[in-house]
């Protein structure tokens, strides 16, 4: 299955504001659902025990209204690791102000080098062409302490079909349109692995999780 790209509406807020609430309400019953937060966790809990650290700051870029990295806080803070996000969007309507936020460009992040022990994101990578995904790595290095965290969906033909299958799951026309396109636009674990190994970093790690999702660690 080739690699597709098709605009993603709510990238540009192509819908009336209960669309997209509707969709960004979505995405979270997606995360939680099907293998985000989950993935995201498990991330997070890797670098703290590889560091020997109880306590780290993340910023989450494309956080949209943050879901991801607060239940991934919750979890954590279950199992004796503090998570301290600060969340980055484009947009700032997505953005909900119950943590720190700022509006920002991913490929050119408004950080000092060193900024944040992590830098992460979900369901972003795909959302990069590749001369852009490794523009986003190296300011996720750049801005990081420890790693840059890459939470994001494969590509896969069964993976398109248990989309289409979950339609009446979702609230929004928007979410309906963007669901199939993210997966068609979606990277394989080969193609990531390829389109990072040029990254400055002192190591990559890939791993695959619930329901066609990846994780990526890339080590500074």
């Amino acid at each position: 299955m080739r690699r597709v790209v098709i605009p993603e509406l709510l990238d540009t807020d192509a819908g009336t504001p209960t669309e997209i609430r509707g969709s960004l309400g979505d995405l979270r019953f997606i995360n939680t659902c099907f293998g985000g937060v989950r993935t995201t966790t498990w991330l997070v809990e890797q670098t703290a025990r590889h560091a020997g650290k109880r306590s780290l700051s993340l910023l989450e870029v494309a956080a949209g209204s943050g879901y991801v990295p607060e239940r991934t806080r919750a979890v954590l803070r279950r199992r004796g690791i503090e998570l301290h996000p600060t969340l980055l969007d484009r947009s700032p309507a997505h953005l909900n102000n119950s943590r720190p936020a700022v509006v920002g460009d991913a490929l050119a992040l408004p950080f000092s080098d060193a900024s944040f022990d992590l830098v992460s994101c979900s369901l972003f990578a795909h959302h990069l062409e590749p001369e852009e995904l490794p523009r986003f790595v190296s300011e996720g290095l750049r801005v990081c302490r420890l790693a840059l965290l890459i939470n994001d969906l494969i590509r896969h033909p069964l993976h398109l079909l248990l989309v289409y299958a979950g339609f009446p799951l979702y609230r929004s026309r928007l979410t309906r349109h963007d669901a199939v396109a993210s997966v068609r636009r979606a990277y394989t674990v080969e193609e990531m692995r390829a389109l990072l190994a040029g990254a400055a970093a002192s190591r990559l790690e890939f791993s695959r999780h619930y329901l066609f999702r990846m994780g990526v660690l890339v080590w500074k």
